[in-house]
């Protein structure tokens, strides 16, 4: 196994990055930059949004696994960007590049974005995907051109629809980080919706298991995700006991958002059946690895 990979200077990426060196795979980097962690891999300096065939680099490569991290998620903007829609045909004619070169299979990443959050409890191939957003939109058509066009050409392809993680390397005004920062005495208190579910996955074991469905020959859609609902009073409760803190000026301020599922939370089943992969961490285990690391 030959794995091209994208997006390994992101968040996620160079979580994905170590999985992959770990396992003592080859791997090939594809993207403007390459991390620390990629220093000395072979890699193809490529703008994946700009014109241009990769084609002949592709070939010269020869990668026999992709796994395509890389999109527009800068905090906040992600959801509505018109760049949406360039990484969807960004993501396409890599797709295409790479089956045209030889590659036989591909795991591309998605998001829990794509289904009707209406629905809370998300199990592949039976909620519906109903997408709010103009990113969930964009995945999603991504994920049903890509699927058309490997069908036609004999790629492997696997969709790994990535759910609520945590962990190094995480942008600060996400939840979780902003709470470290209120338990820190570094920001002030806001409150949450206390009342509501989530699943959260320490990023490194995401990336485990995007290495564990990329290592394996299953098709179609995958939760990546704990499967474990947190109520966020509980997250709340638990991070402000790791940090040695008082969880009541944040749980004082706690309001309900009705535009904001109660539940939204993803099965972990049809991954763990068709690749043996699971969380190992609990909830207290993961916060206490980026709020304490030497005492985890």
């Amino acid at each position: 196994m030959k794995v091209l990979l994208t997006g390994a200077s992101g968040y996620l990426g160079r979580h994905v990055l170590r999985a992959l060196r770990a396992q003592g795979l080859e791997v090939v980097l594809l993207g403007r930059q390459v991390p620390p962690e990629g220093t000395g891999l072979p890699w193809i300096e490529a703008d994946l949004l700009a014109p241009g065939g990769l084609g002949p680099r592709l070939l010269e490569a020869q990668a026999t696994h992709l796994l395509h991290l890389a999109w527009y998620v800068e905090h906040g903007l992600y959801w509505t960007s018109d760049l949406n829609l360039r990484w969807a045909d960004a993501s396409l004619r890599l797709l295409q590049a790479f089956g045209e070169a030889g590659g036989q299979r591909a795991v591309l990443a998605g998001t829990c974005a794509e289904y009707d959050w209406a629905q809370g409890y998300c199990v592949e191939e039976v909620t519906p995907c109903h997408p709010a957003t103009l990113y969930g939109v964009a995945k999603h058509a991504t994920h049903q051109m890509a699927q058309a066009w490997c069908a036609l050409h004999g790629v492997s392809l696997a969709w790994g629809r990535l759910f609520f993680t945590y962990g190094a390397g995480e942008h600060p005004n996400r939840l979780i980080p902003s709470l470290i920062e209120v338990f820190q005495g570094r920001r002030s208190p806001f409150g949450v919706h206390a009342e509501a579910y989530r699943g959260f996955l320490p990023v490194a074991e995401a990336a485990s298991a995007f290495v564990a469905l990329l290592a394996s020959q299953a098709g179609g859609s995958f939760n990546i995700c704990s499967g474990q609902p947190v109520q966020l009073k509980q997250l709340v409760q638990v991070l402000a006991q790791v940090a040695g803190a008082d969880p009541g000026p944040v749980l004082g301020l706690s309001q309900v958002r009705p535009h904001e599922p109660r539940l939204l939370v993803g099965s972990v089943e049809r991954l763990r059946a068709v690749t043996g992969w699971q969380p190992v961490l609990s909830l207290e285990q993961g916060l206490r690895q980026i709020v304490a690391p030497d005492l985890a």
